[in-house]
């Protein structure tokens, strides 16, 4: 059971905005809450850091929707799953 997930995404800025993709993830069953923050952004793509939450987080359906948003997922920077969230350690 997944209970976050942290993404690392790369968008075009043409298309869905990033208001859009939070409604549309955070409707996904077993998604409680999705915060979507622009980490770079250049003439074409923006860079977005995904963070969702739920009891029971569905990881293919996150990505089949930002996929079909025409969105590309560059990598998967956190997994939170189990009965408990642990907090990680920072990176320096």
């Amino acid at each position: 059971m997944i209970r976050k997930l942290v993404l690392d995404v790369l968008k075009p800025i043409k298309g869905p905005s990033i208001v859009e993709m939070a409604e549309k993830l955070s409707k996904i069953e077993g998604v409680e809450g999705v915060n979507i923050s622009v980490t770079d952004m250049d003439v074409e793509t923006m860079g977005l850091i995904v963070v969702i939450e739920g009891n029971d987080i569905p990881y293919a359906k996150v990505r089949e929707l930002i996929e079909e948003m025409g969105s590309a997922l560059h990598s998967i920077d956190e997994v939170v799953s189990g009965n408990k969230m642990v907090e990680g350690t920072k990176r320096k």
